[in-house]
């Protein structure tokens, strides 16, 4: 069982999301610690990928930089089993499929439950496919984060109803990104999420400001903010920790 439910009890969820080794390793613990000690409840680790299809230009570039800086799934690994000496929030890595299928899936999902990582999300995973990786998951204890999108209509009440952690729902079409609206009608997604399952749920993709992230809490158990936060370690780099918490602290305040 993980800890992710832990990460809703204490009202609304916020989530960061955070590329490891932008721009090194020492900056991304800094900045986690940032996040933590300023009201995140659950941190998502990226694990940085040549080809991340999902990601906007943001995040494609932070991915670029850590490559480019050496940072190896491995690294990653040592990095994360260090930073649990001081962070005691849910953490899960956000991957690709193919970094856990060339590190091999046996090896790879293991050693996250060595390190205590809590779940796993691969947002190029098609539902259909996830036995591919599920029954690894489960003899492992790593929840497989389920994601629903604008387009998955028909088959939400049945991701809800399969569903582990919690449910990453892809607030509009397209790749992640700071966005200045969010059209898509996600009550009514919620809607049928909460008929089907008892798992928290949260919303992603494109959420940057207090504005935003009140109004996706309010629909759902929390919001997940990536892009906004790398375009601060984009701007400041190694000096952008300070500037993470005190955008994480006014995020956290529009929810409570």
């Amino acid at each position: 069982m993980s800890k992710i439910k832990s990460a809703f009890e204490n009202g609304k969820a916020f989530i960061a999301f955070i590329t490891c080794g932008d721009p090194d390793l020492e900056t991304t613990a800094a900045a986690v610690k940032a996040a933590v000690d300023n009201g995140a409840d659950l941190i998502e680790l990226g694990i940085p990928f040549s080809d991340p299809t999902a990601e906007g230009p943001v995040i494609q570039g932070a991915n670029l930089r850590a490559l480019s800086g050496g940072i190896t799934t491995d690294k990653i690994f040592s990095f994360v089993k260090e930073l649990r000496k001081n962070v005691e929030i849910p953490m899960v890595f956000m991957t690709y499929s193919n970094v856990v299928f060339s590190y091999g899936a046996e090896k790879f999902i293991s050693t996250c439950r060595d390190i205590e990582i809590d779940g796993l999300i691969l947002p190029d995973l098609p539902f259909e496919e996830k036995e591919e990786f599920l029954p690894t998951c489960h003899k492992y204890g790593v929840d497989l984060i389920s994601l629903i999108a604008p387009t998955s209509e028909n088959r939400i009440a049945m991701i809800a109803k399969e569903a582990e952690g919690f449910l990453y729902i892809v607030s509009s079409l397209g790749v992640t990104g700071m966005r200045n609206e969010i059209k898509t009608d996600l009550a009514s997604i919620v809607k049928v999420i909460r008929e089907n399952t008892d798992l928290p749920c949260a919303i992603g993709f494109g959420i940057s400001t207090p504005e935003q992230v009140k109004k996706m809490a309010d629909i759902s158990d929390g919001a997940i903010v990536g892009s906004a936060i790398i375009k601060i370690l984009e701007k400041y780099g190694k000096e952008a920790p300070k500037h993470i918490g005190e955008y994480v602290k006014t995020m956290k305040d529009a929810i409570k």
